[in-house]
């Protein structure tokens, strides 16, 4: 089978630089990937959001160093994967109705290159970022998810979300470890339910007992409506779970393995 997308627990920063369980899966993930040769990744990150949705149209992205208060080594690190800017004109052509405006300016932020440095190190494949649109209820994320499958079964190309299923860093306990409370074990564990058995009702989630506590805030949380969205509307598919795992409490690294 073939990985068509992917949804990936981004967690700190820091990941980018360590060598630690969730790397190492993000790394044997990348290496059976790379078997299939996709002809490019389109990277829907937590950290690109905005009023109306974007694609980065260039051809050589810079990498975005979107963080704080990190050691000199992170901000050091330069991804230096080329653009496609046919796959960006792609993109725009499969969102509609969904107008998508091509960006010279953005790049690669953290939320894309801290996985993809691991997954992909010799940064060969094309990587082009489309921007979460912050106007856009979560069913419209949901239903653009839907319509960028095409560009993985057409095209080759490999979706990928980043971002965190339950992401609330006000409760973070930094050196909590590898344990979550238990609201974001249990959100977690029926977000899961649903990415395994029926993608199409990730709506549900919203209405779910932990979601404030769980989703704060919707930037983290809506890469995964583009990867239900994608595997909703690739019909005969599998998903595989990775990283299935809480950390400093309030933080879920799970991610999401969608192949056809």
């Amino acid at each position: 089978m073939t990985t068509n997308a992917l949804f990936v627990g981004h967690g700190t920063p820091m990941n980018a630089i360590e060598d630690n369980e969730f790397t190492d899966t993000w790394k044997t993930l990348g290496a059976s990937i790379t078997e299939t040769a996709p002809r490019a990744i389109l990277s829907v990150s937590a950290h690109w959001y905005t009023r109306g949705t974007g694609v980065t149209a260039m051809t050589n992205p810079k990498t975005i160093h979107d963080f704080w208060g990190f050691p000199p080594e992170l901000n050091a690190v330069q991804y230096e994967a080329p653009g496609d800017p046919e796959i960006a004109e792609l993109v725009k052509d499969v969102a509609r109705p969904t107008l998508v405006q091509p960006d010279m300016n953005w790049g690669l932020d953290h939320g894309t290159w801290s996985v993809l440095k691991h997954m992909f190190p010799e940064a060969k494949i094309p990587v082009v970022q489309l921007s979460i649109d912050g106007t856009k209820t979560f069913a419209e994320h949901v239903a653009l998810g839907n319509s960028l499958a095409r560009l993985a079964k057409e095209h080759n190309v490999l979706l990928v979300g980043s971002g965190n299923v339950v992401h609330n860093l006000s409760m973070t306990q930094w050196h909590a470890g590898n344990t979550g409370f238990d609201w974001a074990d249990r959100f977690d564990a029926d977000a899961k339910e649903i990415m395994l058995d029926s993608p199409d009702r990730a709506e549900s989630l919203l209405h779910h007992g932990d979601f404030r506590r769980a989703v704060p805030t919707p930037d983290h949380f809506l890469p995964l409506a583009y990867i239900a969205g994608a595997a909703a509307a690739l019909g005969n598919h599998s998903v595989d779970v990775f990283n299935d795992q809480r950390t400093m409490g309030s933080l879920s690294m799970t991610g999401y393995q969608v192949s056809s």
